[in-house]
């Protein structure tokens, strides 16, 4: 038997590790490891929350089915409380423990303005953030894909329901006072300026409180007959009741960020009337297929669930990002990943199609309009 010099051995050993020094990092041989920054507490907390269920569902589902390649997908969810510091925080912490494979349902559009810069310069996948702000949409983004439609788009349907359908004249705004409310500021008057109109009145309130009492008194001295809201669901339910108790009654408008249910759960039983525009479909309606796999999967995952739009949209993120790592190979990368991402160009998750492309980092481009009814549930308009 021929003996191998020291130069030989050390090669050999050498050949041996290369597979392991391959492996991607969050990537083991029986898992991959997902991070999620959000608001866990706090006044948005519902928000977080409802995306993680939903994405813990879609991977719950695929994990019992044998895992992506043989691999379980796991979940580690991280509080920023809404608050852009603690997401920088949160990130950087993430990047230094070099455990997780990518990002996955983070929310907010503060938040996201942080978190992008420092996940694009690691190379760190940014999949499926709840924000419809349009600078998340660049496609030189090479890391960041959306599933969600834009703030914009919503707005666009906000304005064509008031001004097109409704015939309304007169329309205010109350904004949270950071990057959020600014984009929702700027679609509305974007809408309203291609109508040849502008905005009657408009008022703010800071982030994280629900401090809307001067917002209200201004809006009242020009008593428009609708405001549009962007903003979340305590704020914005506070606003609602205060100028009900003051019988100031505008058609009131908002946006999905909002959080639908946990808004109706605030109001009831004062949120009759509310519009509310949506980036998913009906969670109700299961005759949609993603919406029954959706309905199936949450509850596998909890005894008594409680389906809502918050929750729909997390698990279509994270069917979108099992397609994805299906696409990736038997030993994924950051790399194989995100052009799996990218190669998602007709995704029929059954009766909604995911498309993306070398320009479009945005899967969906719908808005669906709904209605809060007086027992607190909601119709589809």
């Amino acid at each position: 038997m021929r003996l191998l010099s020291r130069t030989g051995i050390a090669a050999a050993l050498f050949a041996l590790a290369l597979p392991l020094q391959a492996q991607e990092v969050g990537v083991t041989p029986d898992s991959i490891a997902f991070g999620q920054i959000a608001a866990l507490d706090g006044p948005a907390a519902a928000l977080g929350l409802g995306m993680q269920k939903g994405i813990l569902a879609a991977f719950a589902e695929a994990n019992a089915a044998g895992g992506v390649n043989g691999r379980r997908l796991t979940l580690d969810s991280r509080d920023d409380g809404y608050e852009p510091d603690r997401s920088i925080a949160q990130i950087n912490q993430m990047l230094a423990e070099n455990a997780f494979f990518g990002l996955i349902g983070t929310v907010g559009t503060p938040t996201n303005k942080v978190l992008q810069p420092i996940a694009t310069e690691a190379d760190f996948p940014l999949i499926g953030p709840f924000t419809g702000a349009g600078f998340l949409r660049n496609p030189e983004l090479a890391n960041t894909y959306n599933i969600r439609g834009t703030y914009d788009q919503e707005t666009e349907e906000w304005i064509k329901q008031l001004v097109d359908v409704e015939g309304l004249t007169s329309i205010g705004i109350l904004y949270q006072d950071d990057a959020f409310g600014y984009v929702g500021l700027a679609g509305v008057e974007a809408a309203l300026a291609r109508r040849g109109m502008e905005l009657t009145t408009r008022g703010t309130y800071t982030r994280n409180t629900t401090d809307v009492k001067d917002a209200l008194v201004t809006m009242m001295e020009v008593n428009p007959q609708a405001v549009v809201m962007v903003g979340a669901y305590k704020p914005i339910g506070e606003f609602i009741k205060l100028s009900r108790s003051f019988s100031f009654t505008p058609e009131f408008v908002t946006i999905s960020f909002v959080g639908s249910q946990a808004l109706a759960d605030e109001l009831w039983p004062e949120g009759a009337g509310v519009l509310i525009s949506q980036v998913v479909p009906f969670p109700w309606d299961d005759s949609i297929k993603i919406v029954a796999d959706y309905q199936a999967a949450l509850s596998a995952l909890e005894p008594y669930p409680n389906y809502d739009f918050v929750s729909l949209e997390g698990y279509v993120v994270g069917r979108v990002a099992i397609e994805a790592l299906k696409n990736a190979g038997q030993e994924p990368t950051r790399e194989s990943f995100l052009a799996a991402m990218a190669g998602l160009t007709n995704l029929d998750l059954g009766g909604l199609v995911i498309s993306f492309g070398p320009d479009d980092h945005q899967g969906i481009d719908e808005v669906f309009m709904t209605r809060l009814l007086p027992d607190g549930f909601f119709e589809p308009l």
